[in-house]
């Protein structure tokens, strides 16, 4: 059985305890990289497995490293973790590594992963460390997937590449809208889903 901690760990990140929506991290990351739609999920998934993993070895280490240099230690494992994943997006997706540029190197210093490390993985073990690493990360992923497909939608008529507007709306007037895909339209999508989660969530109107 999973304990409630554990349960807590997992998917408060999902909603109640959004890193983005309600803790007010990542935005960086979140504005930068969610013109479309590929590139944000790559973004996701490289972030909830640096997360995970990172979250897993601290917790392992925890009790071996002298207070004085947490942060050092924690920004060496993340900074190996990182550029594991930068090289396999390399070799494996360069075109989208190439969209990313240098906003894969800079998980090593976003907020959430250090607040993670410092809040949670250096007071737990490495099972509920790596249930938290996974839940914010997915917290994180969800957001950049929804204002990625919301900006590629309006903004280009397409998701993944694939044309979703049909072109019978073309043929009759509809036009792209090509402030979508300009990084002030990325902070405005952002406040306006961080409106309407408050919105439905009343309790966090006082964080």
């Amino acid at each position: 059985m999973i304990s409630k901690k554990s349960k807590e760990a997992f998917f408060n990140p999902l909603s109640k305890d959004n890193p983005v929506l309600v803790q007010i991290l990542g935005i960086c990351s979140t504005l930068a990289v969610t013109a479309s739609l590929e590139p944000a999920i790559v973004m996701g998934i490289s972030v909830i497995v640096v997360m995970a993993l990172s979250n897993v070895i601290i917790s392992l280490i925890r009790n071996t490293i002298p207070t004085t240099i947490r942060i050092i230690v924690q920004l060496v494992v993340v900074a190996a973790l990182v550029i594991c994943v930068q090289q396999f997006l390399v070799a494996y997706d360069y075109d989208v590594s190439k969209q990313l540029s240098v906003f894969i190197g800079l998980i090593i210093t976003n907020c959430i992963l250090m607040g993670r490390l410092e809040a949670f993985a250096l007071n737990n073990g490495p099972w509920p460390s790596f249930l938290d690493g996974i839940g914010n990360g997915l917290g994180y992923t969800i957001i950049l997937v929804i204002v990625a497909a919301v900006r590629e939608l309006f903004g280009s008529g397409s998701l993944l590449g694939f044309q979703v507007i049909p072109q019978w709306c073309y043929d009759h007037g509809y036009e792209n809208n090509g402030l979508m895909i300009l990084p002030p339209m990325a902070l405005i999508t952002v406040a306006c889903i961080i409106w309407v989660h408050r919105a439905r969530n009343p309790e966090l109107m006082d964080n």
